[in-house]
Order: C-alpha cells, then structure tokens, then sequence
C-alpha cells in the first residue's frame, strides 16, 4: 500500500525530514533511487541533458563499487549524489548498528549530506543516530511518488501519477532500477516535455538547501 501524493499528516508527524521545498519558485526536483547501474542511469542521464535537468541521485552503495565508471558520469554530469545506504536495507527490520554499520560503509564511497532511507522507512532512533554520526545530514524523503517500482502499475499510469500531481517544489521520486526500467523509460521523457513547456525548471537538491 503506498499513496501518490505524500499527506500533509505525515510530513506533521516527521517535521525533520524534507518531503517539498521552496513553493515560491517554479522548480520541480527529480530524485533516482538504487542506481547507478548500466543502460538504466545512463538513460536518465541522457534525457536529463536533453531538457538542460539536474537531478539527485539515491545511490547505493554496493552498485557504486560496481559500477564507478557511471557513478563518475552522474557526477561530472552535474548531478547531486545522496546515500541509499550500501545494501538497500529496510530500516525498520534493521538492527540500529546495523544500520548505521551499512550506512557509513556507503557514505566512505558517497560522502554527501543527503540521505534517503530505502522504503522510505527509518525508525526514529536510526533517524537520530544517523544525525549524531555525521551532522548535517537532510534525510530527503518525496511528496510525489511515480510508482514506476510497481509491476501492476501501467507506464501510461505512471505518466499520470506525476502529472496530475506535481507541483512547483515537489520531489518526485523515480528509480533508475531494472525493475522500475519500462514505467520510468515511458514516463520520464514525456513528464519533461510537459514540464518544460509549462515554464519548471529541474535542480538538483542541494542547489536548494544551499540557497
């Protein structure tokens, strides 16, 4: 069960984590998650470049070590990298030191401020113990979710999920993943093109949290 659009409920209940940003200005902020991996990032990269669009990338760590040639390319591209923690964990079946363990063994390869707990999901504790480890870490969560992870999901959905709900500020959360791969291929370029049309710029997240 997921929701589309994050509601404001849940962003009351977890004040400390950034779910939107700056609404005054008329800029969208696309973040990939669980790459970088071959023919996938490179895709988004190469239609990001079409529309002049920096994005974030939620990189795990165990795909950079793998893949560092397209970790290199995201970054001389001019994209921001933010941590998915090195294997993908699922914070609330995670030990704690377990967890933060993961979490620094990724931010040795990454070494950003940015975080996104995979799933979405970190119990409070982590959230706190991540922060004492390295201060000044954003843990970025999303108010638009694509659902390009979701099988049952049509591309042509998927088009519709961000569309229909994203506004000037919004993170729209897709995946640069296998998995992901047909409903993201569908949807990214066309939001793009709808997008640009309308006038939104696309930044990077730390461009923001820096202004």
């Amino acid at each position: 069960m997921y929701l589309i659009k994050t509601p404001w409920l849940l962003k009351k209940l977890y004040p400390n984590l950034i779910w939107d940003v700056n609404r005054n200005t008329r800029c969208i902020y696309l973040t990939f998650d669980d790459g970088p991996i071959p023919i996938v990032t490179p895709f988004v990269l190469n239609i990001l470049k079409q529309y002049n669009a920096k994005a974030t990338f939620f990189c795990i760590g165990d795909n950079v070590s793998k893949h560092p040639d397209i970790f290199e390319q995201v970054k001389n591209e001019g994209h921001a990298i933010g941590n998915h923690t090195y294997n993908h964990l699922k914070g609330w079946d995670t030990a704690d030191d377990i967890y933060l363990d993961n979490f620094l063994k990724a931010d040795k390869l990454l070494d950003t401020s940015l975080f996104r707990p995979p799933y979405g999901r970190a119990k409070r504790s982590q959230v706190k113990l991540l922060k004492q480890a390295k201060p000044g870490l954003e843990f970025i969560m999303w108010n638009i979710l694509s659902a390009d992870f979701d099988i049952n999901v049509t591309p042509e959905q998927c088009l519709d999920n961000v569309l229909k709900n994203t506004k000037s500020g919004d993170i729209v959360l897709f995946h640069d993943s296998l998995k992901a791969k047909e409903r993201m291929e569908y949807a990214l370029p066309r939001a793009l093109e709808v997008w640009s049309k309308e006038g939104y710029e696309f930044k990077c997240l730390n461009q923001n949290l820096q202004d």
